[in-house]
């Protein structure tokens, strides 16, 4: 009977109860996540049930404003027919290159723009007059020294992009507190150590918040291109749509386009939030 009791104490011990507080740390934030992008659901829900009434009611002619469920069944058969996804993935191959040789070009000039004032200095007068002419007036000029293809395209995404990078970079580097450059400095360390360990953290949610509108503009810049010359992408698609009067599938594309936006606009966020994790809450209202 002893035996038994031995036996038994044993299993009792190697049988432990499982602890789930360490899964609910894990998935807490995601739920968090969830819970606050769901609020917005029922205004999405109510847009979407008043372009479904509208012509079915009648008040708009299902020829210029098909029903949302239409739209969706067309947007449906175009992805899974694969000619949808061929559009989209060549516009974000051209957005992603574009926006990718902004980022190498208008980053590093930010930083030094930044942190140096007598680069600033010889530097900003022609920025500034580059900044504020329209990407979309200087499209012939591209056009006509480039051509109608992929280069021109990239071109125009890549100066479009350009700008909000540099910007929010150099406000970035100028918005850190110049206590903690001085006390990095009084502990004698070096520059690469300053700008890595101060300077580069400090900066990174100005530059993440010029990267998203500078990924907003690379889609709409990539869509007026394609719109203007090229035989593929979602400006393409819609444009060609339209002189067709395949009116579903245009609504269909830009529906598209919406949800790629979106897409790209949260995981800009997600690495945000990764990416200054020690600043707490982003984005937060101050009244809450």
């Amino acid at each position: 009977m002893s035996e038994e009791l031995v036996v038994h104490a044993e299993v009792v011990q190697k049988v432990r109860p499982i602890d789930f507080s360490s899964y609910t740390k894990r998935i807490a934030p995601l739920l968090v996540g969830l819970d606050k992008w769901s609020r917005g659901i029922p205004l999405v829900l109510l847009f979407f049930a008043v372009w479904e009434a509208l012509p079915r009611l009648g008040l708009i002619d299902t020829l210029f404003l098909p029903s949302f469920s239409t739209t969706i069944k067309t947007l449906f058969d175009l992805v899974v027919s694969g000619k949808l996804l061929l559009h989209v993935a060549a516009s974000l191959q051209r957005s992603a290159i574009g926006f990718g040789l902004a980022l190498l070009f208008a980053v590093p000039l930010g930083f030094l723009m930044g942190w140096y004032n007598k680069v600033e200095r010889y530097t900003d007068l022609f920025v500034q007059s580059l900044r504020n002419t329209s990407t979309f007036a200087l499209m012939p000029i591209f056009l006509l020294l480039l051509g109608l293809g992929e280069s021109s395209k990239i071109a125009i995404i890549f100066y479009g992009a350009s700008w909000q990078l540099l910007m929010n970079t150099i406000s970035g580097v100028k918005s850190v507190d110049p206590i903690y450059i001085k006390a990095a400095k009084s502990m004698g360390v070096s520059d690469w150590d300053l700008f890595r360990k101060v300077i580069l953290p400090a900066s990174i949610p100005s530059i993440v918040i010029g990267a998203r509108l500078g990924a907003k503009i690379s889609l709409m810049v990539v869509i007026a291109a394609e719109m203007i010359g090229a035989k593929s992408g979602l400006g393409f698609f819609i444009q060609n749509a339209q002189f067709n009067f395949l009116v579903p599938e245009m609504y269909a594309g830009i529906l598209a386009l919406a949800i790629v936006g979106l897409v790209v606009n949260y995981l800009l966020v997600w690495f945000e939030k990764k990416t200054t994790y020690w600043k707490g809450e982003i984005g937060s209202s101050i009244l809450g």
